[in-house]
Order: C-alpha cells, then structure tokens, then sequence
C-alpha cells in the first residue's frame, strides 16, 4: 500500500467541561477528556470486566466554541479525527508525550432533554469540522417499523 492514514472514530461521554485556550486574532482550541468503555467477561473465572480508555480530545476555533456551548460533563458524543502526539518538557526539563485527538468532525448524541442545555436549533458546519444536532431516538423506532412493515425478501 503506497500510502498511510491516520483515523480515529469514537463514541464515548465526555469527562469534564470543555476548557477553552484563546489566542491571537479569535483563534482558541477546547480541550476535554472523552471515556471509551469495554465490557467483556473473563473466560478463565467468567467474572465480568470493564475497561475505560481515557482520550484527550482537542477541537479548534469555531467548533471549539459549540462544543463549549453545548457539551457538558457526561454527554455521549461521536468524535471523528486524527491522532496526534505532542512533546513537551516539564518543569524539571523532561521531555514528556502527550497524544491527543484532534478532532475533525463530532456529532452530539446524548438528547438535548437530558443534557444540561438546549442543542443547537440547526445543523452547524466549522471549516473543516462538521457539527450536527444530537441523533434523534425517534428516527431509529421509525426505521425500524419501516422495515418491519416490508414484506421483500431482501
């Protein structure tokens, strides 16, 4: 294969608040903690397990500011983006790692009834990341009734 790709897709529920640096000329970037959880039982002792992975997500400039308007600690989200990962020293002069997802695009997925604030009234789009309203559970019954009701046999 002649060339690579760096992709990461992941639905997860936020951490924490999204903390906003700004910068010259309107710039900013919003950074949050996103956990990911894997359920599974263990085959030797049948015990049930369950992992968190913890993410640091990071969104820029426009998106940043919905994502700070909008998600609050615990909302589920869809985050769609690249990895990165940074160096830096800290403050006895180590160098340190830290890998981020930079996100691209993100859609909210926990109801604007149950998170804390109101969901956007339309779907908003940030050069390059992409933003849409939290998915409706009405729209998968629907889909599903859809199919049910058709009698093909394909």
């Amino acid at each position: 294969m002649a060339g690579t790709l760096n992709k990461v897709m992941l639905i997860g529920h936020t951490g924490d608040d999204v903390k906003m640096h700004y910068f010259d000329e309107n710039a900013c970037i919003g950074r949050f903690p996103l956990a990911t959880n894997e359920d599974y039982v263990n085959k030797s002792t049948g015990e049930r397990v369950s992992n968190t992975e913890w993410h640091n997500v990071v969104v820029r400039n426009k998106a940043a500011e919905i994502c700070e308007k909008y998600l609050k600690k615990g909302d589920k989200v869809y985050i769609e983006g690249r990895i990165k990962t940074r160096k830096w020293q800290d403050d006895k002069g180590m160098d340190r790692y830290s890998t981020e997802v930079h996100c691209t695009e993100f859609t909210f997925l926990t109801p604007k009834d149950q998170s804390g604030v109101a969901a956007p009234a339309n779907n908003q789009t940030a050069q390059p990341q992409n933003t849409s309203q939290p998915a409706s559970q009405n729209t998968s019954s629907s889909l599903q009734n859809d199919e049910e009701e058709d009698d093909l046999p394909f």
